[in-house]
């Protein structure tokens, strides 16, 4: 589960400095399959770094009681001057992975990536479809309780788009996501929940359609 407490997130600017998300408060099993919904700027890429982690709120906190993961792939963390299998090590070892299975996992991306010899070459060598690749290789070679995505795509030729999607349901099938997509299909074939961001609130509905119906009332308003 995570527990969001009370949970705002504020940027500050040069003209002005607003409130993301205000007061937020939520309890998300580990189980759900939610979908994170609303306007350009609602909110809903900063939520996702909040509850991966990656980002820190103004004020309150959020407590992740079960394994999250960066949201899916996440291309942006990369140290541009190690190879790609140099970033995959590194990551590897903080999430505790172990010497002797070390090499398993650089072996599944280096197949699912299909970078070939580029995996040893220094990430800032890369295109944004190989970073891409890479990326999401690392996203599904550690195991999670629940999986951060925001708005993902793939890469590649035909072959590459169909075994992403094959390991992307494979992953809906034994875990738990949270989801950002403006492709309504897309939220309706891996979530069944829906949290509504509007003017810094969440608001979370226990039946995707009737918040998906909620979020377009607002757009024609």
């Amino acid at each position: 589960m995570i527990v969001v407490s009370n949970m705002s997130k504020r940027y500050r600017g040069s003209d002005d400095e607003r409130y993301v998300l205000r007061d937020v408060s939520l309890n998300i099993p580990r189980s759900s399959k939610l979908a994170v919904i609303g306007r350009n700027g609602a909110g809903k890429s900063t939520l996702l770094n909040l509850l991966g982690g990656m980002d820190r709120p103004t004020r309150g906190s959020v407590s992740r009681q079960c394994r999250v993961s960066w949201p899916l792939g996440l291309s942006g963390g990369f140290q541009g001057s190690l190879s790609g299998a140099q970033n995959a090590k590194f990551i590897a070892r903080v999430h505790g992975v172990e010497d002797e299975a070390l090499h398993r996992h650089i072996a599944f991306i280096r197949e699912f990536s299909e970078l070939g010899d580029a995996l040893e070459r220094p990430v800032k060598s890369y295109s944004s479809g190989m970073r891409s690749r890479l990326a999401f290789a690392i996203s599904l070679a550690f195991d999670f309780d629940l999986y951060l995505v925001d708005e993902l795509t793939s890469v590649g030729d035909a072959a590459f788009r169909k075994k992403s999607r094959d390991a992307f349901r494979d992953i809906a099938a034994r875990a738990g996501l949270i989801m950002v997509s403006h492709d309504e299909a897309t939220l309706k074939t891996f979530c069944d929940t829906a949290l509504w961001l509007h003017d810094g609130q969440a608001l979370w509905f226990d039946d995707l359609s009737e918040g998906l119906a909620r979020y377009k009332e607002s757009l024609s308003a």
